[in-house]
This record gives structure tokens, C-alpha cells and sequence, in this order.
């Protein structure tokens, strides 16, 4: 250890009390003493120093190490300690140079970019519903980071959460399972007089006890929404299953249940479809299934959904932007959730898993491998990939009629770049789609603030109700006949073109 010390400060040039020690000329170093330099004090006693020592030749400057007691030791000049002031601050320079690059600092406020087709919908939206076109300013010290936004939302849902009272229904299914879900009435009159309910399907795993959704229901409560959120079989904490079965990734058996039973239950009614992350895909694939699942739907909204699950996967084995990692925290998440479920899943007859998936479950690392295993056999799909072709509502929004609102964030961590073509395609194709798409949010954060503190209500949930609330007067001023069909409504959906902005 002594040589590689010593080693260190021949290099970079240690201050002695006559001079720096550096091979120097004859002349320079004939009358030179023999020199020492402490190099560092050991705890536990008086054990020697070591320190360099010069002996000076005719033709050069010979470097020995020696050591010295405590007692008879040299100090260090004044540039050392300069020295060492320097290297603290070159590495506190490191130190903001990461956090200004990760917490993306050097990023400015911009409106969403918007993709849609010109046509008087939309610019009776843009008019409507400012929020789509002005500035989304998250707080200041984190939220241009996706990563923070993402792991502020898996966290904790949001801040100040409300706690808004509902009705639970269950709902039997021809398979022997049993759906759920949670009806909350509205709290006060809807400004166009209507009654109307937001169909609600939560992400991975959620449920209407996740505070996200408790936030936004509170807020859609407040502005005269009726709320109806779907609990994905198999996700609540208190709920047993009755059925070797749980949700899966494009399954709208229990979210058709939902909005079948709000039709029956309010005949009046009309409805506003939401879909939050995986809830998005399920929604758009309900729609798009059958022409008559529209019926009585005014709009639709997703949110950071990732539109095809088998190009969604293939990313998820990146480490671009984390991916990989996020993929093992999910998968992990969805094993618990899973093998909280095992004695109903190996128990019942009809199940198609066995001890063997269960096996493979347990060393599982990634959501494609859980898929795989178990998710997949629910339904009894013969490979991965045809799980993810037939449960991917891309091959389905093509029938979609209904004016269709799509948000994502470029910032998101778990949806990559490339599925955005998705939805940027279909908007410039279709004229019922607005593909919006922020700079900064995450994945399902969308928090706003001003420099540290969020608020507890986010631009998405904000931005969702103005939407809505833009689309119900927009119905409610049409004429009878126009009401009465999609063909009529969608003939004020004539494009005159493709535009982008923001």
C-alpha cells in the first residue's frame, strides 16, 4: 500500500517544505536536504508514516520511501489542500452535471403536440378545451423526469388523495367468475343537464381503490359525472375468485358486464368511455368488437396505453430507459398478485394451470414469461404470440366510430417511441381520432406544480373532464337526427386534412 501511495503524489506532484518533488536538474538540487511528506494517519496508534525521501546524484534526483514516526513529522505545504478542494469540486460539478442530465432541468414547458384531421369537431374542441393546446407545465425540481413522475404515481397515485363513497355490484359471468365493480353517483347537476356515466377501466392490477382513480372520480364526481370503475378479476386485495380465472391483457368480458348493467340499470344514460394504461387497450378493444358496444357512447379517452402488446413486450426487454428493470418490478408484482390466487387457479377442475406453470411462475423475471406460463392458458391461446395478436386492440380501432381521444407522454418510461406510431397513424387516417402527446408526465403522472410540491389534481385528470365536458355539449347541440346514428354524427367529422401542432 505504501508504494501505490506514495506512487500517487510522485505523480501528480507533492508540495515538500522546500518545493515540489519532480526530477529536476543538478544544479537545481545539489544543496537539497533529504525531504519527508506525510502520507496519511492510521487510527489505533502510534504506527510509522510513510513519506518520501530525495537523494541527490550528479546526473539525478534518486526517490526512496522511508517512514517516520509520529514525532518527527512534516506537513504538507498550501496547494495540497488547494489540491483536494479542487477535486471536491470537480466532483460536486459531476454530482449536478447527473442531476440536471436525469432530472432533464435543461427541458422547457411546451403544449401537447396534436395529430388530427381538420374538421369542425376539432376545431370546436381546440376552442372548448384550451387545456389540449396551451402549455403543460409539471413542478419544476422533478417533473420533467419520467422516471420521477412514474415512480411518484406507482408510489403513491397522487397527494391529498380523496376518499369519494360508492356502491360495490358483482356481477356473475357464464364462465362461473364473478366481476365487480364501483358505482359512485354524481354530486350535483352535469352543466348540459344530461345524465351521464364514465365507464372506467383502471390499469395492470388496479382497481377503484388505487388513488388515482379515486382522485379522478372525485373530480368527475364534482362536475356532475356519474362514475362507474371496473375491478379486474382477480385484482382486489378481499376477493376471492370463483373461477380458474383472472384478467388478462384485452379480456372486455367483465368490462362488457360493466357498461351492460349501466345501460339496464339507467336507460337514459349516456355513456363516456375511459381507459387508463392497460385499461385503454381493453376499452378500445371493447369498442371496436362489436358496432353495437358503441351504442349510447359520446367519446372515448386512453391514457399511456401501449396500443400492441407483442411490439409492447419486445421493448420491455430493452434497458433503454430502464425497461428491463421496470419490466422486473411489474412482473414481480404481478407474480405476488397471481400466487395470491394459487388455490383457486391449481383447485378447481376446470383450470388449465398446472404445477408445472406454477413452477415456471416463481422463476419468472419478466411479464412476457408470466404471460406465457399463466396468462395466456385462461383463455387457451396455443402460443405467446397469438395471446398478444388477439388480445392487442390495434387490429380493432379501425372500427372505432366514436370521437376517440388518445394521451400519451414522450417521457414515458414503459411505453417506447416506437408504439407512438400507432396512434400518430390513426389520427392522421381517421377523423374521430386526436392523438395528443406531451413532452413531460411519465407514465400515468402528469403532476402539476410549481417548483417542489405537486397538486393534488393532474393535468389528466383535468384535461379528461374538459374533454368531456367539450363532447357533451357538443352532443347536446346537434340536431335529433343527427343523434340518432354514428354515420349522421360522423358527417361532421369531414376532414379537409392532416394537421399537427404544438
Amino acid at each position: 500500500m505504501h508504494h501505490y501511495l506514495c506512487a500517487f503524489f510522485y505523480k501528480y506532484g507533492v508540495q515538500l517544505n522546500s518545493g515540489w518533488i519532480r526530477p529536476e536538474p543538478e544544479q537545481a538540487t545539489k544543496n537539497r536536504d533529504a525531504l519527508g511528506v506525510s502520507i496519511i494517519r492510521q487510527k489505533g496508534g502510534p504506527q510509522p508514516l510513510c513519506f518520501l525521501q530525495t537523494q541527490t546524484t550528479k546526473s539525478s534526483t534518486v526517490y526512496t520511501m522511508a517512514t517516520i514516526e509520529d514525532g518527527n513529522m512534516n506537513t504538507f505545504g498550501p496547494e495540497l489542500p488547494a489540491m483536494f478542494d479542487g477535486m471536491k469540486l470537480a466532483a460536486v460539478a459531476t454530482v449536478l452535471y447527473i442531476i440536471v442530465r436525469c432530472l432533464n432541468l435543461k427541458s422547457t414547458a411546451s403544449p401537447p403536440e396534436i395529430i388530427h384531421q381538420d374538421t369542425l369537431l376539432s376545431r370546436y374542441l381546440f376552442k372548448s378545451c384550451p387545456m389540449l393546446t396551451k402549455e403543460y407545465i409539471p413542478p419544476l425540481l422533478w417533473g420533467k423526469s419520467g422516471h420521477l413522475q412514474t415512480a411518484l404515481y406507482g408510489k403513491m397515485g397522487r397527494v391529498n388523495t380523496p376518499t369519494p363513497c360508492g356502491v360495490r355490484k358483482f356481477l356473475p359471468m357464464q364462465d362461473g367468475a364473478t366481476a365487480s365493480f364501483d358505482l359512485f353517483e354524481a354530486r350535483g347537476d352535469h352543466s348540459t343537464g344530461d345524465d351521464i356515466t364514465m365507464v372506467i377501466c383502471p390499469g395492470i392490477g388496479n382497481h377503484s381503490e388505487k388513488n388515482y382513480i379515486r382522485t379522478f372520480v372525485d373530480h368527475s364526481q364534482q362536475q356532475g359525472y356519474r362514475c362507474a370503475v371496473l375491478n379486474h378479476l382477480g385484482a382486489l386485495p378481499n376477493m376471492e375468485l370463483t373461477s380458474p380465472r383472472m384478467f388478462t391483457y384485452g379480456c372486455t368480458w367483465e368490462y362488457e358486464a360493466m357498461v351492460s348493467n349501466i345501460k339496464q340499470a339507467f336507460p337514459q344514460t349516456l355513456l363516456i368511455v375511459v381507459g387508463f394504461s392497460l385499461g385503454g387497450n381493453i376499452v378500445c378493444k371493447f369498442l371496436g368488437e362489436k358496432q353495437s358496444n358503441q351504442d349510447r357512447v359520446l367519446c372515448c379517452v386512453t391514457v399511456c396505453q401501449g396500443y400492441s402488446a407483442l411490439r409492447a413486450q419486445e421493448t420491455f426487454l430493452q434497458w433503454d430507459q430502464c425497461r428491463r428493470l421496470y419490466n422486473f418490478v411489474l412482473a414481480d408484482n404481478m407474480k405476488k398478485l397471481i400466487l395470491s390466487h394459487r388455490s383457486t387457479l391449481l383447485g378447481l377442475n376446470s383450470s388449465n394451470i398446472c404445477d408445472a406453470d406454477l413452477g415456471k411462475l416463481y422463476a419468472a423475471t419478466s411479464l412476457m414469461q408470466i404471460d406465457d406460463s399463466i396468462m395466456r392458458k385462461f383463455h387457451g391461446y396455443s402460443s405467446l404470440k397469438e395471446y398478444y395478436e388477439k388480445e392487442s386492440c390495434v387490429h380493432y380501432m379501425k372500427n372505432v366510430t366514436v370521437p376517440l381521444l388518445l394521451v400519451n407522454s414522450s417521457d414515458d418510461p414503459l411505453v417506447h417511441q416506437s408504439l407512438l406510431d400507432i396512434p400518430r397513424t390513426l389520427a392522421e387516417k381517421m377523423p374521430n381520432v386526436i392523438f395528443v402527446l406531451t413532452q413531460h408526465g411519465g407514465h400515468l403522472g402528469f403532476f402539476e406544480g410549481d417548483v417542489l410540491l405537486p397538486q393534488p389534481l393532474t393535468w389528466m385528470d383535468k384535461v379528461i373532464v374538459q374533454y368531456t365536458n367539450a363532447m357533451c355539449h357538443w352532443e347536446k347541440n346537434l340536431p335529433a337526427c343527427q343523434k340518432s346514428s354514428h354515420h349522421d354524427r360522423n358527417s361532421c367529422l369531414q376532414s379537409t386534412g392532416v394537421t399537427q401542432s404544438g
